[in-house]
């Protein structure tokens, strides 16, 4: 059976027309995959709370729930919107979480998967406030701050962070970041690099099978990676 691959979808409310289109989504693999993989930012923000904390993300949160139950597995990697999970992803849909990249084997294939959010070494500052963010003290101090301070705060920094998105863009060559480092874990054993992060839809495959794949997000592209029969494909839902 195919794997899938998502990221990026940044979810906020149910009526905003990716949410809707991704239970959409969900609902149509639901048994006809062995294993969805999110690649972090599935949510605009969720840190360190339960569900009962986010009642706006209860439809996507009922979705998983059902792919579960069909048997579908769920491999869930951190992203920098979303981490410090809880017992709902560990528990209720007995997701595997990884907090960091990992190399997975994949019907005979070394795939390194990673949200992205590392890829850029040279972004000190954002590598010091992701190391603060995903502390052990941290996970300790969140759900002991009301939600709705902690809410405001994330909030903020989004908008900061979206305000500035077109000018990082326009900056970056993220083709070639993405490029170079693949071909580092190329040469370091991996067949395959699939990551996030970056909102850039992008699949390239060598002559000797080498691939890397960057699943773009799910807010205006709605695009999503496929594993089967040994390759790696990259589609539009819409």
């Amino acid at each position: 059976m195919k794997r899938i691959f998502i990221a990026d979808a940044h979810l906020r409310n149910p009526d905003d027309d990716n949410y809707q289109l991704l239970l959409h989504f969900l609902s149509d693999i639901r048994g006809t995959v062995k294993t969805l993989f999110i690649l972090g930012d599935l949510f605009e923000f969720w840190i360190g709370y339960d569900e009962k904390s986010f009642p706006h993300y209860l439809p996507v949160l009922n979705s998983l729930q059902k792919l579960v139950e069909s048997g579908v597995e769920i491999v869930y990697f951190e992203g920098n919107h979303d981490f410090h999970l809880g017992k709902f992803f560990s528990e209720t849909l007995r997701a595997t979480i990884y907090r960091n990249p990992a190399i997975l084997e994949l019907d005979g294939k070394n795939v390194y998967v990673c949200h992205g959010d590392q890829i850029n070494i040279q972004d000190y500052g954002y590598r010091l406030l992701r190391f603060l963010l995903h502390s052990r003290a941290t996970k300790t101090l969140f759900p002991l701050i009301p939600p709705p301070l902690v809410f405001r705060i994330a909030h903020h920094l989004s908008y900061r962070s979206k305000k500035h998105h077109q000018e990082r863009n326009s900056k970056k060559d993220y083709k070639a970041l993405l490029t170079h480092f693949a071909e580092y874990h190329f040469k370091n054993g991996c067949d395959a690099v699939v990551t996030a992060h970056f909102h850039f839809p992008h699949l390239s495959v060598s002559e000797n099978g080498n691939t890397l794949l960057s699943l773009g997000d799910w807010i205006t592209q709605f695009t999503y990676g496929e594993f089967s029969s040994g390759n790696f494909s990259l589609h539009s839902y819409r």
